[in-house]
């Protein structure tokens, strides 16, 4: 596979090819992911979430985004690389969104960002992309946005709802970003998003007629525990895995299992010598440390 670009995106929507994204915060995770051919690497802001612990994105910073986003940036290979932007680094106005999309390319590696909102963030996104920045749109549950959704909620069930995804789609389409996450929409809503537009779609719970499909890589492969959403599909359980190995670990170390001799360095007949010194340093040493005894006459 070579090097994915915007163009490949554009391309494989034109032959109906689908497009596989999911997200990844470090190097070995990032490192499989390439080897295997994944279309695109997102640095999500999920990351608050689901490697900070937060109970929303809204905590993640410029500076978060940037540290994983050099980590999956050296793996990759032929995936294309995509950074959020975090939380108010894109609304308070066109010229600050265009600085920190900057740092993103420039010190963190990524070949794009991903910015939340639709015509509202449609002015900055054809800033961007003027200054040479390829956008990737994002509509329906906005994570950034759900204090204003108050909670986290299907999009698009009304007529207004639809009608304003369609028109959000269409405005970052006009403003020239590259493509469109359609997230938490009803599938009837997204494939006529899709169908209207000549940018590629990504659908994160958006049912399958979007162009493409992104997943959070801890839900993907079973690394996290508690809620599943509806429209997550686990390939693995490596959680269980991972838990199972530890298990084992704790107890081969207390029943000394581990280390066995096959993971125990051992010194050559040529190095025996070695031992001598050493057993004659240590009994020097407790020779050292004990203490003067004076025998009492005996009465």
């Amino acid at each position: 596979m070579s090097q994915i670009t915007t163009k490949t995106l554009l391309q494989m929507k034109a032959r109906g090819q689908k497009i596989a994204m999911v997200t990844a915060y470090d190097y070995p995770t990032a490192e499989r992911m390439d080897a295997a051919g994944m279309h695109v690497l997102l640095i999500g802001d999920s990351l608050g979430m689901v490697v900070q612990g937060h109970s929303t994105t809204i905590p993640v910073t410029v500076d978060d985004m940037i540290y994983h986003t050099k980590m999956v940036a050296r793996a990759a290979k032929q995936s294309m690389v995509v950074t959020d932007m975090p939380f108010l680094t894109q609304s308070i106005s066109p010229e600050d969104a265009l600085r920190h999309a900057g740092r993103i390319l420039q010190e963190g590696g990524a070949q794009a960002v991903k910015l939340e909102g639709g015509r509202e963030v449609a002015k900055t996104v054809a800033r961007l992309v003027s200054a040479g920045i390829p956008v990737m749109g994002h509509i329906g549950l906005t994570p950034q946005s759900v204090h204003a959704f108050g909670g986290f909620h299907v999009q698009g069930r009304t007529k207004q709802e639809a009608l304003r995804l369609l028109d959000d789609a269409l405005a970052l389409e006009a403003a020239g970003a590259f493509s469109v996450v359609l997230e938490v929409v009803p599938g009837e809503v997204a494939k006529v998003v899709s169908d209207s537009l000549s940018i590629p779609t990504i659908g994160i719970g958006a049912g399958a007629d979007c162009d493409g499909q992104v997943l959070v890589f801890h839900d993907m492969v079973g690394y996290t525990a508690g809620y599943i959403p509806k429209h997550n599909k686990r390939y693995a359980q490596v959680g269980r895995t991972i838990e199972e190995a530890a298990k084992t670990y704790i107890e081969e170390v207390q029943s000394g299992l581990f280390p066995g001799t096959e993971q125990t360095i051992h010194l050559r007949e040529d190095e025996r010598e070695i031992l001598l010194s050493l057993e004659a340093a240590r009994l020097g040493r407790i020779r050292q440390n004990e203490p003067d005894t004076v025998e009492e006459p005996k009465k």
